[in-house]
């Protein structure tokens, strides 16, 4: 069962008002927007105007000095180098880098290493053979800031290096001819959360000593596919570069992005920032993950019709099959964490034996997604560990793996997301120093944070119209999300073969219908009469000429709930699940309580999720569970998985049990349980 922290600033009403007069604007956007964090009208004027304002790439440090290396290398004739990386972003910013320096008459190649068998950034073997080849300069796109032994080894025998990336520099910097990266201690950007083709294009500009707005529409789609798919927030400058750079690809910008919209069977004009992530930017990772990056590259560079097309179709294929590889070790993984308790953990670490390497961060984040917690996903080969970690927000995932540097080969990223490699006998001392770490600090529950509280009356066809003035949304910008409040809930209607719900609610006067996706019968653990919260999203849809609303719930919950009580037991139950020694007397159920989940169960069996949504403003989350485990352990009970849902019932009403005989009951007492 997954919870979620909802977060519900109180309206800025007088604020807003005194924006929306000031910025002509509709009272109820700048109420979301004051909410949003555009509380000066030129804050807001800059986050609304359709002029693409980016910021000047001087800023940032060390960026006139790459420039001018690499000037003086094109001057020069000499071999250049572009090392890339094999995700969407170090595509885009090598396509970016390679078809610049091309398009000056450079002598230049690119080299993107191969995920298995190299593995991320630049290393020995790739410089050995860039130096057979006669390359004089690399210039790493979306990585090196962290390779300070590969670069010395590379400068040793005579190749300059200069650094373009994003990630997080991990000490000292390394001793490259220049490091253009704004996450430098001393970088002087405003604006640093940019992705590597972002930093890229940056470079690029200076090079050619043009502002990024006169080379934006040379390069602006790649930036912005880049953008989205490393997961930026849309704000600031990433914002302005996302919605030109749809627009653009929209618009045909590169043959091999038109090929493969139409691959992903994505009508141009309806592209949006999110079918940019979740239609385009996966078929470009997966020629990464499961084939040959290059590839990739070569459909973002490429000036023919046919070569294009043939190509999209190859990273379809690609993409068909790592959802496959990733369906299966996601299976796999999940069956792991439940059979070792680790889903109790406040940080997963569960391992596999050669799982892909290239779906491993993407099982991560389902698995993240699923437990509502940080995961960690590690492949191990011959005694060698690699990994991908996620998080959620608030736990830096960086932060926790810096604090197990000892234990770790290798490791980099940041706050939600990181790579890893261990050895495969550490794994277990690396999962208990992660969790204690995890352990010191307060339990993390995912935030949902509602823009406003919505009366259902003003659901409306306008409402969804005005709100998309705040598109393109992702990350750091996301669907405005409503929350409406003391539900009665009216009827549950299956959809798409099962697969979905069509749920109506009431309020006063006022009935609606809201889909819920991806979530069968069995799954929802709500019933008729329930009083509930639902966080909604709003759009329109045309059909036989017809515009209608649709609703689209993202969370449900109980009415009413204690948020702070239920973060509080769940950090005690997995604490006594994951063995810590304290006193747990706190969730440990009193007759009476395990006597009221008997009678709810002696009435009829329902799914456990039901059963705990039953008592959650009662009994409890944590002794809900705690008396379930005990009338299971005494035989009133079993468990049964039906479907995926684990279903709870009661197998023998007759039997004659003392309660206090429960193992989980003593356990909770301080009483020795032996095996």
């Amino acid at each position: 069962m997954k919870f979620k922290r909802w977060i519900v600033e109180p309206p800025l009403k007088s604020l807003a008002a005194e924006l929306a007069e000031e910025c002509n604007v509709d009272p109820f956007i700048a109420l979301i927007a004051a909410g949003r964090g555009y509380t000066e009208p030129e804050l807001l004027e800059e986050f609304l105007t359709d002029e693409v304002i980016l910021s000047d790439p001087y800023e940032l440090t060390d960026i006139e000095t790459a420039a001018q290396i690499i000037n003086d290398a094109v001057y020069s004739e000499e071999r250049i180098a572009v090392f890339g990386d094999y995700d969407v972003d170090g595509v885009t910013a090598t396509a970016i880098m390679f078809s610049y320096l091309k398009n000056r008459g450079a002598r230049v190649s690119y080299y993107i290493p191969d995920r298995e068998r190299e593995g991320y950034g630049i290393n020995i073997s790739a410089i050995d053979k860039l130096k057979d080849e006669g390359v004089t300069l690399i210039v790493t796109v979306d990585n090196g800031i962290a390779a300070n032994a590969e670069i010395d080894y590379a400068k040793r025998l005579g190749i300059r290096v200069v650094v373009t990336d994003h990630h997080l520099p991990q000490g000292e910097l390394p001793e490259a001819d220049a490091v253009v990266n704004p996450h430098r201690a001393d970088d002087q950007s405003y604006f640093k959360d940019i992705c590597g083709a972002f930093v890229a294009f940056k470079v690029v500009c200076t090079v050619e000593g043009k502002t990024p707005e006169e080379m934006l529409y040379e390069y602006g789609d790649l930036v912005a596919l880049g953008t989205v798919a490393d997961v930026m927030p849309l704000v600031n400058e990433n914002r302005a570069i996302v919605r030109e750079g749809v627009s653009f690809i929209a618009n045909g910008s590169r043959r091999g992005l038109t090929a493969l919209l139409r691959a992903a069977g994505i009508e141009p004009e309806t592209l949006t920032a999110s079918k940019l992530a979740f239609g385009i930017a996966p078929r470009i990772n997966a020629a990464g993950r499961v084939g040959d990056a290059s590839r990739a590259a070569e459909l973002l560079l490429t000036d023919d019709d046919e070569v294009a097309t043939g190509l999209a179709s190859v990273l379809n294929n690609e993409n068909i099959r790592r959802q496959g590889l990733e369906k299966q070790i996601f299976a796999e993984a999940a069956e792991i964490i439940e059979k070792k308790g680790y889903k109790h953990n406040r940080v997963i670490v569960v391992a596999g034996e050669n799982w892909h390497g290239g779906v491993l961060g993407i099982v991560a984040s389902r698995l993240c997604e699923k437990y509502s917690r940080p995961a960690i996903v590690l492949s191990t080969v011959d005694g060698i560990a690699h990994g991908s970690a996620r998080s959620i927000k608030g736990f830096s995932i960086y932060e926790a793996l810096k604090e197990c540097a000892h234990i770790l080969s290798k490791f980099g990223g940041h706050e939600m997301a990181a790579g890893l490699t261990i050895y495969e006998d550490q794994i277990d001392y690396f999962r208990t120093a992660i969790n204690d770490y995890a352990a010191s600090l307060p339990k993390i529950l995912p935030e949902l944070r509602l823009d406003l509280k919505l009366n259902p009356v003003a659901l409306s066809v306008d409402l969804a119209e005005d709100i998309k003035i705040f598109e393109p949304f992702g990350t750091g910008n996301p669907t405005v999300l409503f929350g409406i409040f003391g539900l009665t809930l009216q009827k549950i209607s299956p959809v798409g073969q099962g697969k979905h719900l069509r749920i109506t609610f009431a309020k006063e006067e006022t009935t609606f219908s809201a889909m819920l996706f991806g979530t069968t019968p069995a799954e929802f653990e709500y019933d008729i009469g329930d009083r509930v919260d639902i966080a909604v999203n709003i759009d329109t849809n045309m059909f036989g000429g017809n515009q209608s609303l649709t609703v689209q719930i993202k969370d449900i919950r109980n009415s009413n709930i204690n948020e702070e009580k239920l973060i509080h037991e769940l950090a005690l139950y997995e604490d006594f699940k994951s063995g810590v020694q304290k006193d747990f007397s706190e969730i440990l159920p009193t007759r009476q309580e395990v006597g009221v989940v008997y009678k709810q169960l002696l009435k009829k069996g329902m799914s456990l999720d039901r059963l705990i949504t039953l008592n959650l403003a009662t009994i409890g989350y944590a002794k809900t569970l705690v008396a379930a485990k005990a009338l299971c352990e005494l035989k009133f009970c079993s468990l049964f998985n039906v479907e995926g849902t684990m279903v709870i019932k009661v197998v023998n009403a007759e039997i004659k049990a003392n309660l206090d005989d429960a193992k989980i009951l003593k356990q909770l007492r301080g009483e020795f349980v032996g095996a």
